[in-house]
């Protein structure tokens, strides 16, 4: 058997031809071509040198036609280094400053539009009533006796005859300030009551009433069967007068009006009746025009007297 010819040496000065191993670092030869003609290990890859190890690598002789790794599988698919990352890489660079960059101004108009929608939210809560609103009583309070400050003078043309021992209370509270008066009216030759006025003072102090208040007075006809309601304009927010007339052309039968006044979260009602019957000395009993003057005059009056 022959010997193969020894391949020739490099000169000592020359660069290190590049290994065939597919995989880094792998254990150097010997630095003198070997029997099966292993070149020595190639120097480990600079930062920003193409790597070489991925790729088929020519050995033999200089100058002599390339041969393929020999190690290398033929017909089989190409294998990945799994040492080396694959690409494409991501960029990795510090977060966004806010000077001057796209994603920098997005983060401060994100920034902006919290602060303005929490204003917004705050704005909401003061006007439409939230957490903490004061109660709105235009400047209202309730009298220690109600009897003494409810006006009712548009009445007295018809009935002069003062009411020596009214009734009245009070309420105190957190949530509730309230004043009740009730009156008695008679005329000169009457030796009975010929009607009675009532009146009652409510100072909502936690909540709001304006939706239960014209829920009750503004459909009290859907409820009560034979009485009236009408709105009445020129008195505080909103007013409704409810009324019941079932005297006729006779002299008998009864009168009954109410107006029920709402200013902001105070709320004031003022009630007329009279009961008639042939027995009574009252042959000519106001009429329910009469009584609604009368009621929409008096109290507005006492509502202006009773705002410090």
């Amino acid at each position: 058997m022959s010997t193969p010819p020894e391949p020739p040496q490099q000169p000592s000065d020359a660069p290190a031809q590049p290994s065939a191993y597919p995989y880094p670092h792998p254990q150097s030869p010997p630095a003198s071509g070997g029997p099966m003609g292993f070149p020595p290990a190639a120097p480990p890859t600079q930062a920003g040198q193409q790597s070489v190890y991925a790729q088929p690598t020519l050995v033999g002789q200089q100058g002599g036609p390339p041969q393929a790794n020999p190690y290398a599988q033929q017909g089989a698919p190409q294998q990945v280094n799994p040492y080396v990352q694959q690409g494409p890489y991501p960029v990795v660079g510090p977060p966004p400053t806010g000077r001057g960059g796209g994603a920098g101004k997005a983060v401060l108009w994100a920034a902006v539009g919290a602060l303005v929608a929490s204003a917004g939210w705050a704005a909401g809560v003061f006007l439409l009533g939230g957490f903490g609103t004061d109660p709105d009583l235009r400047g209202y309070s309730a009298p220690a006796n109600l009897c003494n400050t409810a006006d009712y003078s548009s009445f007295k043309d018809e009935y002069p005859d003062t009411d020596g021992s009214p009734t009245h209370n009070t309420l105190e509270d957190d949530a509730l300030d309230q004043g009740y008066c009730s009156i008695s009216l008679k005329k000169t030759s009457s030796t009975y009551a010929d009607a009675y006025l009532s009146s009652q003072l409510d100072l909502h102090k936690k909540t709001d009433p304006g939706p239960e208040f014209t829920a009750t007075w503004k459909n009290y006809d859907d409820s009560h069967t034979g009485y009236d309601v009408d709105t009445v304009t020129g008195i505080g927010d909103e007013a409704y007068l409810v009324s019941d007339d079932t005297t006729g052309s006779s002299s008998s039968g009864s009168l009954y009006a109410t107006l029920a006044v709402r200013d902001g979260w105070v709320t004031y009602t003022m009630t007329y009746s009279a009961y008639l019957s042939s027995y009574d000395t009252d042959e000519d009993p106001p009429k329910l025009d009469e009584v609604s003057d009368w009621l929409k005059t008096d109290a507005k009056s006492t509502l202006d007297d009773l705002r410090d």
